[in-house]
């Protein structure tokens, strides 16, 4: 038995629960049948020559076979890389070889991809064979996985998971969100992404409950699923929680057994959360970042329907603090930008000492986003630090103005850009997805709830805007519509 993680501790103590139901294959595996599975994909991982320490890609679909080799890498000590479904082959060549990787895993329809790559293979099967007896040295600190970054601003950053958070980031999210050995939760979201492991998958696996994997997401599948296996707990980003809305399935699916909903990914608007409650479900607004764990704040359902657009309070054993860019703390309502420190933040950056040390310092994570705190001490996430610009010398918050805006009731969706501007320095562009209104309707809506040098100078109607699978809107390819003359 390899010794030492969570699987074989889950299964040890609860052996016979409901663990994994895959949609896909229809497979219900209970916790030692799925930790048997995983120390199959560890044998095979030792078997092929890899060491501790070793890098090893995943590179395909959710499936029952990604999750075992994910956590066969756990047992074997070898440094698991979840790649995007996304990627070319070039932007996957570039990966590879920042972390030397080792072999690759991966699942079926990725056969042509996976041999483009020129990295030994692990095919999508496991074979059913006696685990090797291993049991390995490693610490809280040794790396689990690599978690590479979008890479918007340049070449994908590692970030390095230790043991150390991908644990702390279950305990935190089970004993801050409530989660219990009898919660069900259907996971759709990409298991490359730091989301699709650690909402839910690594929480409920600490906590004893069950998983239903889906391949990728079908919002009719989605609702069936919720129905039919009476899930508890859903995560979702804001564009998928609209799509689920919009899904005829949504006003005929039972619910009842729902206990509350989780959006993160980017800001959540408030119309969307409002349809969800009429329906009777609670839709939470959490917030966190790869770097530090995607789970780092909490509140009650009644404190989410009172503080609409508030992240919560910090988790347990989270520090959060806001500092101007002279390092002093800001003042209660104030904008500063956001570090974190607790025992879920990340080793740093792979083979990378420069951004390592731009980011972390002395435990502390420098985010990047900007928030502010209120008097009972939610916060409030208003934007982040780059996508803030100056207009006649005053800061301007994109996120402050794109919330106000989807609360509109024409409006569905929104983004702000900023451009040059000839007297104020920059200005805003705001993209907005909506219905039978002008320019001048959203600008006169405005100026009754922001001030006038947040203003938008310019409205661009669009029928969508353009996202990343995790919500995030994609402002670069805004930018260039606007160069483009649209």
């Amino acid at each position: 038995m390899f010794e030492g993680d969570l699987l074989s501790e889950r299964a040890r103590i609860t052996p016979d629960k409901l663990a994994l139901v895959s949609i896909e294959t229809g497979e219900r595996l209970t916790y030692a049948q799925l930790n048997a599975r995983a120390e199959n994909a560890a044998a095979q991982l030792i078997h092929r020559g890899l060491a501790p320490g070793d890098r090893v890609g995943l590179l395909g679909f959710n499936s029952v076979e990604y999750v075992c080799f994910f956590f066969g890498a756990l047992k074997s000590d070898v440094i698991a890389v979840p790649l995007s479904t996304r990627a070319t082959t070039h932007e996957l060549k570039v990966i590879a070889s920042d972390c030397t990787m080792a072999a690759l895993w991966y699942g079926e329809g990725f056969e042509e991809l996976a041999s483009s790559l020129g990295i030994p293979l692990c095919g999508p099967d496991i074979p059913v064979r006696p685990a090797r007896q291993e049991c390995l040295a490693h610490t809280d600190e040794s790396i689990a996985c690599l978690l590479y970054t979008s890479g918007t601003t340049g070449k994908p950053k590692g970030v390095m998971i230790p043991r150390r958070q991908l644990f702390w980031n279950g305990y935190n999210t089970v004993m801050n969100w409530g989660l219990r050995e009898d919660d069900i939760s259907p996971v759709f979201t990409p298991l490359y992404h730091a989301g699709g492991l650690a909402v839910f998958l690594i929480p409920l696996f600490c906590a004893g409950g069950t998983i239903v994997l889906h391949k990728s997401f079908d919002a009719a599948e989605i609702w069936r699923t919720v129905e039919r296996e009476r899930c508890t707990v859903i995560l979702g980003v804001p564009t998928i929680w609209k799509m689920l809305a919009e899904a005829p399935e949504f006003a005929t699916t039972r619910l009842d057994s729902v206990r509350w909903c989780i959006s993160g990914g980017a800001p959540l608007p408030a119309s969307v959360a409002d349809v969800y409650e009429k329906r009777g479900v609670t839709l939470r607004q959490g917030f966190g970042l790869t770097e530090v764990g995607v789970n780092c704040f909490t509140m009650t359902d009644a404190d989410a329907a009172r503080k609409k657009g508030s992240i919560g309070r910090p988790m347990m054993f989270t520090d959060v603090k806001l500092l101007d860019d002279d390092g002093r703390e800001v003042a209660t309502g104030a904008v500063g930008e956001m570090h974190i420190r607790g025992p879920h933040v990340s080793s740093g950056y792979w083979q990378n000492e420069a951004e390592t040390a731009a980011a972390y310092r002395d435990g502390w994570f420098k985010t990047g986003d900007l928030a502010r705190r209120d008097d009972e001490g939610f916060f409030y996430v208003a934007g982040r630090r780059k996508e803030m610009f100056i207009s006649g010398g005053v800061n301007v918050y994109p996120a402050e103005i794109e919330g106000e805006l989807v609360l509109h009731p024409a409006v569905d969706d929104a983004a702000i850009v900023p451009v040059p501007d000839e007297t104020w320095g920059e200005s805003g562009v705001a993209f907005v997805v909506a219905r039978g209104v002008s320019s001048d309707d959203l600008t006169t809506y405005l100026a009754s709830r922001v001030a006038k040098y947040k203003l938008p100078k310019r409205f661009i109607f669009v029928d969508a805007l353009p996202r990343s699978a995790y919500g995030k809107v994609e402002k670069v390819k805004l930018r260039e519509r606007i160069g483009e003359g649209t």
